[in-house]
């Protein structure tokens, strides 16, 4: 704050500072979603006596109780207040009163003595000392009277930014521009009350972002339950396949175990009989061996030699156990290949569905990036709207200014991030070479750079159309199964992390993580040469639109 002015700009900022509950400058300062402030304590005890939640001074109603939290930037302000116009929680008393000494009312700057409100009547009543400047009281009267002339400082030196007595006017000030602290505090009370306003908006935009936050956490929930259901449910149908599968298996095996078993007992039975009739003929062809009656043997030597009539259940048998072993072959196959078809559209399903809600979450976090022409080489050429950069032979007459890049064929993005996360994206089709990435804000702009993250550079880079590079310290290469056409980056400041991807494909490129960011970062870009003609293509920046239409 100005020396000097600050107490008189007391009465209009205090009333700006004030809680509309308690009507005293804040204490502890939180602030409503409708955007009003009050001091904490009171805030608390309007709402611990009420069943409905609503701002005390719009009447707006929440649905649950906020939760509040302290408003710091405001607090401070509240801090730098009270510091400067010297208020304390000690009562300023009046000097005149013997016994018991009231609360001052008000303190005259002639007098330098401070009244109560029964004290103060002669300056109100008698024309002399009706002419006297009082103010509202105060424990420090010094910053209000000038040291060197014990005069009341009632002007305002513009020139010296100070306020002054009237002999400090004529002497030391002669020749400057001098007015009364009451004009020049009514010129700076708008100043003040843009400050207050830029801070409520900052209140405003600070409580929007931690909606947002909680809207999106609670969507990456509902969006996880739902996936965690989904598989779920893939999986339970899966086991109900294999034990469908195996249920008929089992079922198959047991009735060819069956049809098994009674062909075996059939051709136990047959073969127990064929037994039985070969021990007859071998008992006859026994008998006949020592017989003495040749007619006889004649007679009957045709039958017996016929071959023995045998059965051909041994072939069926061992015919249909090969078949029942070849089936539950044939069916265990069938098996796995069902297995594995679901298993891998399992896994395609489950990848898909983590890129994606990857990609939203990182989409969220989108940012307006334009090109900054103060930091271009002045062999690139921007579009009008400062979202495109290319290389060319001409050399634009451009400024030689700290910021501007004058040997590498570089350009920054006019906005910089020194907090959160933010998402941009970049197409690069058709080209064959290029740089991308984010640099800190004190990065060397001239001569020769080393790009490297100790040097500022967190950059990723395509050279002669196939070669891709990330610039750690030592440089890696990076291996793409195919050509990233639009490129996404991603950064999270306070994690330190800077990751980029091939956005058509949605796989990672490249991740650069555990860094410590403590300065503001940028975009950077570099179409690099044209290279005889073969990288004449643009970097293009996308918008916010496109860059949501690719979910």
């Amino acid at each position: 704050m100005i020396n000097g002015v600050f107490p008189y700009l007391s009465s209009a900022l205090s009333q700006e500072l004030q809680c509309s509950i308690c009507l005293d400058v804040f204490t502890d300062p939180v602030s409503t979603p409708c955007g009003h402030n009050f001091c904490k304590s009171c805030l608390n005890q309007c709402w611990d006596n009420s069943q409905i939640y609503k701002c005390p001074l719009c009447k707006d109603p929440f649905s649950k109780r906020p939760d509040l939290k302290i408003n710091t930037a405001l607090r401070e302000v509240v801090l730098l207040f009270k510091g400067n116009s010297g208020q304390s929680k000690s009562e300023v008393l009046c000097d005149i009163c013997d016994d018991i000494k009231m609360k001052a009312l008000k303190m005259c700057l002639e007098c330098q003595i401070s009244y109560c409100q029964t004290h103060l009547e002669p300056h109100q009543r008698v024309p002399n000392l009706k002419k006297h400047k009082l103010i509202d009281p105060v424990e420090k009267l010094e910053d209000y009277i000038c040291q060197k002339h014990e005069k009341p400082l009632e002007l305002f030196c513009r020139d010296d930014q100070t306020c002054v007595c009237l002999n400090c006017a004529m002497n030391d000030h002669k020749n400057h521009n001098t007015v009364s602290v009451e004009e020049e505090s009514r010129e700076r009370k708008p100043q003040l009350m843009k400050m207050q306003a830029d801070v409520q908006q900052m209140i405003q935009d600070r409580m929007k972002r931690i909606e947002d936050l909680k809207h999106s956490e609670e969507l990456r929930k509902e969006t996880s339950e739902k996936e965690k259901a989904e598989s779920i449910e893939l999986f339970t149908d899966l086991i109900r396949s294999i034990e469908r599968c195996q249920s008929e298996l089992l079922e198959m095996m047991e009735q060819k175990q069956k049809a098994a078993e009674k062909q075996a007992e059939e051709l136990i039975k047959e073969l127990e009989q064929e037994i039985t009739e070969l021990k007859r003929r071998d008992t006859e062809l026994e008998q006949l061996s020592h017989t003495e009656d040749h007619l006889h043997l004649l007679q009957i030597y045709p039958s017996l030699s016929r071959p023995a009539h045998t059965s051909s259940c041994t072939e069926i048998s061992l015919s249909d156990t090969h078949e029942s072993v070849e089936t539950m072959k044939k069916a265990w196959i069938q098996l796995k290949e069902t297995l594995n078809e679901k298993l891998s559209k399992t896994s395609r399903g489950i990848d898909e569905k983590l890129n994606k809600t990857v990609k939203k979450t990182m989409q969220q976090y989108a940012v307006d990036v334009t090109l900054d022409p103060d930091t271009s080489h002045p062999h690139l050429f921007l579009s009008d709207d400062r979202k495109q950069v290319e290389y060319r032979d001409t050399k634009l007459e451009l400024p030689d200014n700290p910021e501007r890049f004058d040997y590498c064929p570089c350009v920054l993005a006019k906005e910089g991030f020194s907090s959160g996360r933010f998402y941009f994206e970049v197409q690069v089709k058709g080209k064959t070479d290029w740089d991308l990435g984010v640099v800190r804000e004190s990065i060397n702009r001239k001569g020769m750079i080393t790009a490297a993250p100790e040097a500022g550079y967190w950059i990723i880079v395509l050279s002669n159309d196939n070669q891709y590079l990330a610039l750690e310290s030592p440089p890696a290469t990076l291996s793409l199964r195919v050509k990233p056409q639009v490129v996404g980056v991603f950064v999270d400041y306070e994690e330190g992390k800077v990751s980029f991807h091939d956005v058509e494909s949605r796989t990672v490129i490249h991740s650069f993580t555990g860094q410590s960011f403590t300065e503001k970062l940028y975009p950077y870009f570099s179409p690099n040469i044209k290279k005889e003609g073969r990288n004449v293509a643009p970097l293009i920046i996308r918008s916010v639109n496109e860059c949501t239409s690719q979910i």
